[in-house]
Order: structure tokens, then sequence, then C-alpha cells
């Protein structure tokens, strides 16, 4: 559901598309667009593959701009919150309150990836609700790997750019990023709704780490037979504020 926002105030700038590190993130991925919005996601949209996420079948899902996709239903939520809890199946590069009214737009589609096919979405310069930051660049990508076996896939997180990590109206609530199966399954990176620690220089800082690969500010995750094929640094626990929002 959503909730009434505050009318923004009008900032003047200029929202670079481009990235300031340009390394991680990966070209394609932009045969279909989200329109310019704030809070919105798109139709159920065809992966073109079927993935095994955590015990359930998908082929389809929903792109919402607020830095996520989601499998059984769109969701507008603009404040992010802890993925321990959720029921909703959600995989998260950067779940928080973008606003595409201004700057960037969101892009996804279908490509090849490190020669499998692939679904991808890019945020590529993208502001923050309320305006006042420069904006951030991030990308995901699932990499069909039924070569393997039928549902194989991997997540991965690709991050150019983070300048912000909330909205105005998000109550100081900074970005989450990770995945949930909407049941007993579910990662958060380090440093999620921890306010500054994603930022480009921050303790956690997205485009100077990485996982399970060598390419800086890129994180694989390697799904097999519905489950990971290797160890994860431990989830943090989260802490969730009183009357925060979930869709659940």
């Amino acid at each position: 559901m959503l909730r009434t926002k505050l009318i923004a105030t009008l900032v003047t700038g200029l929202f670079v598309s481009g990235s300031a590190f340009a390394g991680a993130i990966v070209s394609g991925f932009h045969s279909n667009t989200l329109p310019k919005n704030d809070d919105g996601s798109t139709g159920l949209v065809d992966i073109g593959f079927t993935i095994n996420f955590f015990g359930a079948d998908y082929s389809h899902l929903y792109v919402n701009n607020n830095g996520n996709v989601t499998f059984n239903q769109p969701l507008s939520t603009y404040t992010p919150y802890g993925l321990s809890g959720t029921t909703t199946p959600i995989i998260a590069p950067f779940f928080a309150d973008v606003d595409t009214t201004r700057g960037g737009i969101v892009t996804y589609g279908t490509s090849a990836y490190d020669g499998h096919s692939a679904f991808g979405v890019n945020w590529i310069g993208v502001g923050r609700y309320g305006g006042g930051s420069q904006p951030n660049s991030f990308q995901l990508i699932l990499v069909d790997r039924s070569d393997i076996g039928a549902g194989e896939f991997d997540i991965i997180f690709n991050y150019d750019n983070i300048q912000w990590d909330t909205g105005s109206a998000s109550h100081g609530v900074s970005a989450y990023a990770g995945w949930s199966n909407g049941n007993d399954t579910f990662y958060e990176l380090d440093g999620s709704g921890i306010n500054g620690a994603f930022l480009n220089g921050g303790a956690n800082a997205l485009v100077a780490g990485s996982l399970n690969t060598n390419r800086t500010g890129s994180y694989t995750f390697l799904t097999r037979g519905g489950a990971l094929t290797h160890a994860l640094p431990a989830t943090p626990k989260t802490h969730v504020p009183a009357g925060k929002h979930r869709p659940d």
C-alpha cells in the first residue's frame, strides 16, 4: 500500500547517466524501459528461462522502481525493510526510494552473459525521492545455468556508483541489499540498513567490495538445486524499527 508522500521540493541539478567507477556494470539489458515514475513497477515480465529460487520455480517477475524485483506481486514500498522476516520473494540489489521522475530511468531485458542466457535490470544514474543527491548506478543480472541442471541460475549484483542510501520520505532508513525466498532463506549484504555504510567510501562501500568474483563492485550468488553452492558471510541481525511498513 502506498503511503502519501510529501510533495518533493524541485531540485535543479544535473543527473548524469554514466558512472563514476565504470567497472562492475556490464552493457545490455536495455530493450525495455520502465517509464519515469516514483514507486512504480512493471507488469509481469518473462525472464526467458525458469529459475529454482530456493525451492520455488519462477519464469516471470516484476521489476520494481525501488531497486528490486519480486515474484508474486509488484512492490511499491519505498521505505526499505529487513529481508529476514518478509513473506515476499524478493531479489534486491539496492532496496531504497528510487525516483526516476528526474535523471536516469530503469531498463531491463534479456541478453547474454558469459555465454549464457540472462535477464538483467539496470538502475543507471537514478536519483532518490526528494532529490538533492548525486545519482546511483547499479544492476541486477540473473544468469541461466540450465546447462548444469533445470532451474540452476546465478544472481549477480553490480555497482558502479552509490552516492545516496535513503529517500527524504523514508525517515532515515537506509538501503538494504540481498534476497529472500519469502519463507526460510534470506541474505542481506553487510551494511544493510546502516546509514552511510553502502556509500562510496563507506564502511561497507558496495563499489569497493566483491563476493565470489575478482571484479570489484560485483557480488555473485551461485544457486544450484535450490541452494547456494558456497558459504556466505554471516548475515547481521536486523533491527526492524517499530511501525516500519511491510507489504506482507
